[in-house]
């Protein structure tokens, strides 16, 4: 008779079943099978906030094909996912099969790879309580927030419309940036640049400061006619050289939020379909002469360490594609706020398969999520900085040129992080060599008129990035709070082809200044989130109501209670009585 093992999706029972051989049954439970009523508040908050747990509509038949099994196997072992939602998917199981959770019947594997799964089942353990408990907290109280407010929002704005902790903290994320940009005043500067030659090469330096370091930045036309003017028939000289050396240096391997934001910038995919593409590649893909593997560790993660095995893997692949001066082990330390650093970061299960088959995203994800794991264990790149500054006779303006040239590649040879920010203006070219006291030769000075911009709109990485710095939500939560926001017509997604804008440029060649008015395009956005109507409306309503729940420290407040849960440093009961003493008489005056 063989022993049951339960697993949440068909791909995984696969694969692990592959590895388990005919001593096991490995089937699947289809994610959740039991869940709060969808039709009523399904929490008996008279007597200890107890959940009132139903089958999920639809699984009965599953429910029945499961204990069944149960009942005529050599013993069960649920193998869900290594997080607090896998716990409390195990811990319903147990429940509904009639297995003791102190008993030692709860697997969990960190890769789905011959030896994770031999590892795994080599070590049952109990069900651990803590986990569910803070899995239960977060259910129950996101349950209350939404049950309780929902309504006053279907009184005071719509019916059919509804609110949570994190659905509606991230909707006025995006909404206090949109007010940002709606009150936003765009400020006039100027930009004076030089183009200088030296010998055979010319370069371009910037209007910088005055002799005494004051910022030199002129708001106006005049202003920069005023300069322009002022430079004509002056020499130039090199007063000052700085150069130095910078080491840049590579990124740790991905967790769950960084893994979202490169997958958006560099791939363009939304965080469902990036969370999507992960799963597949942890619960395994079918590879030729191999079978279904396993290729990721878990990947939702908020810890950047790799096992000791993973980073000696990465050395001999380094060695192997770029030689030994590549390779340099790094042991990262984990920033993120909160952070429970249950598992290793996301990297693949065999460093040595550089590519896989499968799914166009799949292998982009996978390349990425390689090239990531592989470049944090390769040495710094090593960069040279030039700083040159010039003075100018008959004047206190000085202007500055920058140049930043790789010397040795090091990580870069492989992998670059990718970036929100808008590139930079400062210069990151090869600078001509030269001498302090040189004389240089202005060929042209340029004023250029420029506006100060509003800050961009969130996109998915940007959002996620920032959800991840106030400590709000978890690696599990932010793929399903986009996507629940976006749904529910509260934000949408803009692709702005951007508006026309006029602007002046003053060229001075010798004694003659010619003026040029041109066009560009300022405002394009590809992807943007911007709060509807709807969303907005329903945004201040809650603010004016129901400020507490939607302050930032509040959501990231609660965030760390359930991690105390989770560590059994606390009860969830507890925790749930004190935040419901205070937010249910807010309701009921509200309400009334």
């Amino acid at each position: 008779m063989a022993k049951l093992v339960i697993v949440e999706s068909p791909a995984k029972a696969k694969t692990i079943g592959k590895y388990l051989g005919d001593d096991y049954e490995v089937t699947a439970s289809m994610g959740h099978i039991r869940d709060l009523p969808a039709s009523q508040l399904g929490i008996d908050v008279e007597h200890g906030y107890t959940p009132q747990y139903i089958s999920i509509k639809g699984k009965e038949k599953l429910i029945k094909e499961l204990k069944s099994k149960a009942k005529h196997a050599d013993g069960v072992l649920l193998a869900t996912d290594p997080d607090r939602e896998g716990e409390a998917i195990s811990w319903h199981l147990a429940n509904i099969l009639g297995l003791d959770p102190h008993e030692p019947n709860r697997v969990t594997f960190d890769e789905i790879t011959k030896k994770g799964v031999k590892e795994g089942m080599a070590h049952p353990r109990a069900i651990d309580e803590d986990l569910f408990n803070a899995q239960q907290a977060r259910r129950v109280l996101d349950r209350l927030v939404g049950y309780k407010l929902s309504p006053f929002l279907w009184r005071k704005v719509r019916r059919g419309l509804s609110a949570g902790r994190v659905q509606s903290v991230a909707v006025r994320l995006i909404d206090d940036r949109e007010k940002e940009i709606e009150n936003f005043k765009p400020d006039e500067y100027w930009n004076v640049d030089a183009t200088l030659g030296a010998g055979h090469k010319s370069f371009v330096a910037r209007l910088a400061t005055d002799a005494n370091g004051k910022k030199l930045l002129p708001k106006s036309e005049a202003e920069a006619r005023a300069i322009e003017k002022g430079l004509e028939g002056a020499s130039y000289v090199v007063s000052e050289l700085k150069r130095g050396k910078r080491a840049k240096q590579p990124t740790p391997a991905f967790i769950t939020s960084t893994l979202q934001q490169e997958a958006s910038r560099r791939l363009g995919f939304t965080a469902t379909r990036t969370m999507r593409a992960a799963q597949t590649l942890y619960e395994g893909v079918d590879i030729a002469g191999h079978g279904t593997m396993g290729l990721i560790t878990y990947m939702r993660t908020d810890s950047v360490n790799l096992s000791k095995q993973a980073i000696g893997q990465c050395k001999e692949e380094i060695i192997k594609l770029f030689g030994e001066k590549y390779s340099s082990a790094h042991n990262y330390k984990t920033k993120t706020k909160g952070a429970q650093e249950a598992h290793e970061a996301i990297r693949p299960s065999y460093i040595e398969r550089q590519t896989i088959e499968g799914t166009p995203a799949e292998k982009k994800l996978y390349d990425l999520i390689w090239k990531r794991t592989v470049a944090s264990q390769m040495v710094p790149a090593e960069l040279d900085r030039t700083t040159i500054v010039i003075d100018i006779s008959g004047s206190d303006a000085q202007f500055v040129a920058t140049g930043e040239v790789i010397r040795f590649d090091g990580f870069l040879k492989l992998y670059s992080e990718s970036t929100d920010e808008e590139p930079g203006e400062e210069g990151s070219g090869i600078l001509p060599k030269m001498a302090q006291g040189e004389s240089v030769n202005p060929a042209q000075i340029t004023a250029t008129e420029r506006f100060t911009a509003p800050p961009a709109r969130y996109n998915e990485a940007s959002l996620v990035k920032r959800l991840e710095e106030l400590g709000i939500g978890r690696p599990s939560t932010y793929a399903p709070t986009i996507t629940t926001i976006i749904n529910r017509g509260y934000v949408v997604k803009q692709n702005k082809e951007g508006q026309k804008r006029s602007y002046v440029q003053l060229t001075l060649t010798g004694s003659k200044i010619a003026e040029k008015r041109l066009t560009e395009t300022y405002g394009k956005e590809k992807n943007r989130l911007q709060p509807t109507d709807i969303g907005m409306v329903v945004n201040d309503y809650l603010e004016s109501q129901f400020e507490p729940i939607m302050d930032y420290n509040f959501t990231a407040k609660v965030e760390q209670q359930f991690d105390t849960i989770a560590e059994g440093k606390s009860q969830w009961t507890s925790m749930i009585k004190n935040f419901y003493k205070d937010f249910e008489p807010t309701v009921e005056q509200t309400m009334n």
